[in-house]
């Protein structure tokens, strides 16, 4: 397939790139720079340096397309416009079409839960409530789309683990008490859902992707304390340290073990666990 990707710059999207090629497609990147149009080119995708907030742009481009795959977000107050817009672009553009839409989601959605999967209710947190109208103007429409809704993503050092890495001179500050369990994905794990998603036939609206590791934010920090004690904190003290949107997302319990992308996909997650990255892996340099 010609692929139209966002994101290819970010963290998730730049292991998608990778995976899309390996899985045989041609994949057209929407940057925002000369410098991440170069990275893209020597990844082996073509990439167009404009904004996904270009209506204009992101129509033509999903027109020329068979497929897009959406894992852009600004992740700060103009996400629900920036991303309402652009779902809205690529539904329009898609009516009608045997064509294929993969947006990026979250398990966050589903709030507090010890068995996370697609049939399970939802109760967002205020941080990613937003989704839920673009969430379902998705599954209302008639076009061959599914979101791809991660647990916390992790590997090759980057994203929200980095909150309890320690720096080999601090005692780690825990979120909240650290009773609470994150589910969790790497994100090359998570790349290779999205190719795998984007070669069945099968629509499902939703899609877990959860390696079915799911570890307390008290044992991550130990993990990545390096030597260093690990101190918990009150609900209010990581309000006032990480914002109380923030805090309040991390301070709840999720649980996740992605049976249907396993069972319905032949997904097979085989990445070091978060716990093994945060002790001699990608966090502990």
């Amino acid at each position: 397939m010609h692929v139209m990707l966002t994101g290819a710059s970010g963290y998730i999207g730049s292991s998608v790139l990778p995976a899309l090629i390996a899985h045989g497609h041609t994949v057209t990147a929407i940057v925002r720079s000369d410098q991440k149009a170069e990275a893209v080119r020597a990844a082996g995708g073509t990439a167009l340096v404009g904004d996904i907030s270009d209506t204009d742009v992101v129509a033509r481009l999903a027109h020329e397309a068979d497929a897009v795959v959406h894992t852009a977000s600004p992740g700060d107050a103009t996400s629900a416009e920036v991303d309402g817009t652009f779902v809205d672009t690529i539904l329009d553009a898609f009516h009608g079409t045997p064509k294929r839409f993969i947006q990026t989601g979250g398990v966050w959605v589903f709030g507090n839960s010890t068995d996370i999967s697609e049939h399970s209710p939802m109760d967002p947190p205020d941080l990613t409530a937003w989704r839920m109208p673009i969430e379902r103007a998705i599954r209302d429409s008639d076009v061959h789309a599914t979101i791809v809704a991660p647990g916390i993503v992790y590997g090759n050092g980057g994203g929200l683990p980095n909150l309890l890495r320690g720096d080999g001179e601090h005692d780690v500050q825990l979120i909240g008490d650290g009773s609470q369990r994150w589910t969790t994905v790497h994100v090359e794990d998570l790349a290779e859902l999205y190719a795998l998603v984007l070669h069945h036939d099968r629509h499902d609206p939703y899609v877990i992707a959860a390696a079915g590791d799911n570890p307390s934010v008290r044992e991550i920090g130990e993990a990545g304390a390096r030597g260093h004690e690990v101190v918990r904190d009150s609900p209010n003290g990581s309000r006032e340290r990480l914002g109380a949107a923030l805090a309040d997302a991390l301070m709840m319990h999720q649980e996740a073990f992605g049976a249907h992308a396993r069972n319905e996909y032949g997904w097979r997650p085989t990445r070091p666990t978060l716990l093994e990255e945060m002790a001699t892996g990608s966090y502990a340099g």
